[in-house]
């Protein structure tokens, strides 16, 4: 990889500060060094919160993998959690838990990345970990053959989605030969011949820090940081690594695949290779797919014209090689053949007459700005630097910037003509089935009954247990500022200056159940497909050309957004301002939509999602539950223009509007720029009541929705609960949710039926309350001769956190956790304008996070058992089951 000549004070200063780092440079808020052991080491200082991302990146994935095996990379991935020399996988988990962040991993063609999001104080014991995990592992065949069972819950789980089904058979086709053929997730004949053996044997050829790039990125100390690099791992020895394996690709023969689906619609997939990420020509590949994917291209224009629910051209980058791909989206009973013409036939004119100049450039506009978009998150900005040196071998995520900047149209149009070559296409067509109707379930297997209780108390090295023996609520970071405007809009400003950018997020409380009028289902969605359409003085493709103009996105409706470059900022506002409170609504698009959303519907009425999610409300709540009402395609098509502007009139209200605006402005600034475009908006009438009543507690029951395309069971039990978004009693609930499903292998649940059991890959408990009621739910999938073990364990614990206290380890842990995801929820402009959005559409104190810490942190293992045993009913429950048909 290339180096930047630095000046010499800058190296000399850094190297003595990492005590003897080799190759180490300082440029502005970027620290790197090499190691005299080859690892690679990249700090991004970033100060949006009291946030950390440590990323570890072996360059070594599914490319390395023995013929034969094309899981064993991935299956290494999951073994490193099962523990290593001086650190057990107990300890792992209960150290990761503590933590309260992001801690996972993911493998990929040629990398397999390890990460932590984290509080920064917590930054040492997350080096240390990857420190200890690089220089060992335990590969024991018992821990193997457990978590065998886990990772063939995966398999099943992507193989029951249709569109990984197909990804998967067009990049066999598309890369025959080569280790792009098959995908990193491996299969369960291959699993079941791996050995413990075998995976110890990949990870001490390839897991060497000469084959690593470590990026941390956060509210850190560089030199510091640098300095508990080289001390944690300055004395692993390099390692002398294979040959990797060679890529010679050959012309891809075109292919059709037909496929059923479970989705209410179809799709339509065209594919052909693009350069990869290394290659000299990816900045062309990307603004290729840039300009074919515009909002104003003839792809997108699918939908507008009626040919399409939906179009649009998307791309997957690997290193050497790339997948482009045209989408076209249909109905439930409809003819894709239409929209595969349409697709053919704009590639072939792209590939023949070229490409737009004024769409080339719009691409390569918002390319670049994208770049600054991407300071706007902690771990987005970890993400931005592993992805660019590790997978593209780049210097930075800046790199490309030059690249981009020198595409031109000619260059674009000479890679279109070369790539989309019919002769060389894949071709896919996805089309719905239905599944059947919901069938009530007698008993899923549930006479099994497994003795588990929670493990022992976990003692932490002293190392882990020093840095968790302290909990406080965390100081938070933001000090946003609020006004409410004369027209009753709430504005809500937190000033960030850790990029040139601003993010917009706005809400309308609107509930169409309790405001549309009878029969008149469907009108909120219409309604939302008309805000594309532009406003009363710009057609679409005007109002799309002026977003262009300024490298801005904005999305309309009752949820609306901006992200515009800080410069702009006052422009994207008055744009967005134009369509939220101006759109056309135009006749002619009014037909279209309307036909759009009712030949949808038509689809997703008969799909296995759609009929799962009603048989389990309507087993959770009283009949005629406004929640239960649903659009048919004769309500749709019985909707008028008149009709849809009336719910617009009666429903889109400042007085019940709420904008989060955060980045680099002004508060005094965009108070005036919000008076601006948005005053004048007026309410009429008293406030409606948007929220859901109370309901009362259900009966138990089962049930279970056929899944044809499915080979593994999704399960969700749940059960209404008497606990809203104000009770104070949800705080001792979501305490002791943690307990229960909070961490990845330190709760009780993940332990029970995946650690110990092999019965599921992931399971997860969730409160999701209301204003008025709440549910409670806990949800796995598994396959179908698991559900009832797995049903009965879930019940078995909930009995158990009823039955007696949790432990003081536990309390405390999960207290740890809940806390350090205070700043967490602070460390990216999505995730502040979320929350703040949120606090005030409920009407809660900006400062709520920090009230919910003190709660937090006073909560006693008694209150905890006692909210369990007053609210949750394990007796209670609805088992709801979605794919093939559990067994006994």
């Amino acid at each position: 990889m290339k180096r930047r000549v630095l000046r010499l004070a800058a190296a000399i200063g850094l190297a003595l500060a990492a005590g003897g780092a080799m190759a180490a440079t300082n440029d502005a808020d970027v620290t790197r060094a090499t190691l005299d052991n080859g690892l690679r080491v990249v700090i991004v200082r970033n100060t949006l919160a009291p946030v950390i991302t440590t990323e570890m990146n072996y360059l070594a994935g599914s490319d390395e993998v023995p013929d034969g095996f094309p899981g064993t990379a991935h299956a290494v991935e999951h073994m490193m959690f099962r523990g290593s020399p001086g650190l057990s996988k107990d300890q792992l988990a209960a150290i990761a838990a503590n933590m309260g962040g992001a801690f996972n991993a993911d493998t990929n063609e040629g990398v397999t990345q390890y990460y932590f999001m984290a509080p920064a104080q917590d930054l040492d014991v997350a080096l240390h970990v990857q420190s200890l995990r690089m220089r060992g592992v335990d590969m024991d065949a018992k821990e193997w053959d457990k978590e065998r069972g886990a990772i063939e819950q995966e398999v099943s789980r992507d193989l029951s989605n249709p569109s990984f089904k197909f990804y998967s058979e067009l990049r066999a086709q598309m890369f025959a030969g080569t280790p792009y053929a098959h995908t990193p997730l491996g299969t369960r004949d291959s699993f079941d011949k791996t050995t413990a053996a075998m995976l110890k044997h990949f990870h001490d050829t390839w897991y060497a820090p000469n084959n690593a790039i470590l990026v941390i990125a956060g509210d850190v100390d560089p030199a510091a940081t640098l300095a508990k690099v080289k001390q944690e791992f300055g004395d692993i020895a390099r390692k002398t690594l294979p040959a990797r394996a060679a890529f010679d690709f050959k012309p891809a023969t075109a292919k059709t695949v037909q496929l059923p689906t479970d989705a209410p619609y179809g799709s339509v997939y065209l594919g052909y290779r693009l350069p990869g990420l290394t290659s000299k020509d990816y900045a062309t590949a990307m603004v290729l797919s840039g300009a074919l994917g515009s909002q104003r291209a003839a792809l997108a224009g699918m939908r507008f014209d009626g040919t399409a629910l939906y179009g649009a051209f998307i791309d997957q980058s690997l290193p050497r090689a790339g997948v482009g791909m045209a989408v076209g989206i249909f109905p439930k009973g409809g003819n894709p053949q239409p929209i595969l013409a349409k697709m053919q036939s704009i590639l072939a004119e792209a590939a023949s007459k070229g490409i737009d100049a004024s769409l080339v450039d719009a691409a390569k506009r918002k390319a670049i700005a994208s770049l600054e978009f991407k300071k706007n998150s902690v771990d987005g900005l970890a993400n931005a630097w592993s992805h660019a040196l590790a997978f593209q071998d780049a210097e930075s995520p800046d790199a490309i910037k030059a690249a981009i900047e020198a595409v031109t149209p000619e260059a674009v149009n000479a890679l279109a003509k070369r790539t989309f070559d019919p002769a060389h296409a894949i071709t896919a067509i996805l089309t719905p089935e239905s599944s059947g109707k919901p069938v009530a379930g007698n008993g899923f297997g549930g006479a099994e009954s497994f003795a588990s209780s929670p493990d022992k108390p976990v003692q932490l090295p002293a190392w882990a247990e020093q840095a968790f023996a302290k909990l406080e609520v965390p100081k938070s970071s933001l000090a946003p500022v609020s006004y409410t405007l004369p027209n009753g809009l709430r504005l809500i400003v937190q000033p960030e200056s850790t990029s040139d950018t601003v993010e917009l997020f706005g809400d309308i409380k609107t509930n169409q159940d309790l405001q549309a009028a009878k029969g008149e289902e469907g009108v909120a969605e219409v309604l939302d497909g008309l805000f594309s359409f532009g406003t009363e003085q710009m057609d679409r493709l005007a109002f799309q050309q002026a977003l262009d103009g300024i490298s801005a996105h904005v999305s309309a409706g009752s949820r609306f957004s901006l992200s515009t470059p800080s410069v702009h900022f006052a422009e994207g506002v008055k744009l967005l301002a134009d369509n939220e409170l101006h759109p056309a609504l135009p006749a002619q698009a009014f037909a279209v939509v309307r036909q759009q959303v009712a030949g949808g519907m038509a689809g997703v009425l008969q799909s296995p999602a759609f009929l799962y999610g009603q048989a389990l409300g309507k087993a959770l709540l009283p009949a005629n539950d406004p929640s239960l009402r649903y659009p048919k395609p004769q309500d749709v098509m019985a909707l008028t223009p008149d009709k849809v502007k009336q719910y617009y009139a009666q429903t889109f209200r400042p007085d019940l509007a709420t904008i989060v605006i955060v980045g680099r402005v002004d508060p005094a600034q965009a108070k005036q720029v919000i008076e601006q475009a948005f005053g004048n908006w007026k309410a009429t009438g008293p406030k409606p009541d948007t929220d859901y009543a109370a309901v009362p507690a259900n009966r138990p029951g089962k049930l279970h929705v056929p899944d044809a395309s499915a080979v593994q069971d999704s399960v969700e039990m749940a059960q209404t609960i008497a606990v809203t978004y104000d009770d104070p009693a949800r705080f001792a609930i979501n305490l002791g949710n943690q307990v229960l499903g909070g961490g990845f292998y330190a709760s009780r649940l993940t332990r029970d039926l995946r650690e110990k059991h092999g019965l599921v890959y992931t399971v997860g408990v969730n409160l999701d309350a209301d204003k008025y009621r709440g549910t409670y739910k806990v949800y796995f999938g598994c396959d179908p001769d698991k559900v009832g073990a797995a049903g009965a364990l879930v019940v078995q614990n909930l009995k158990q956190m009823q039955q007696q206290p949790v432990t003081d380890t536990e309390l405390m842990q999960a207290k740890g956790i809940l806390l350090r995801r205070i700043p967490l929820g602070e460390s990216s402009f999505g995730a502040i304008g979320s929350q703040l959005l949120t606090l005030s559409q409920q009407g809660k104190p900006l400062d709520a996070m920090s009230i919910a810490g003190r709660h937090y942190l006073e909560l006693t293992a008694p209150e905890v058992q006692q909210a369990f045993a007053k609210y949750v009913r394990p007796d209670g429950l609805v088992t709801a089951v979605k794919g093939p048909a559990p067994k006994d």
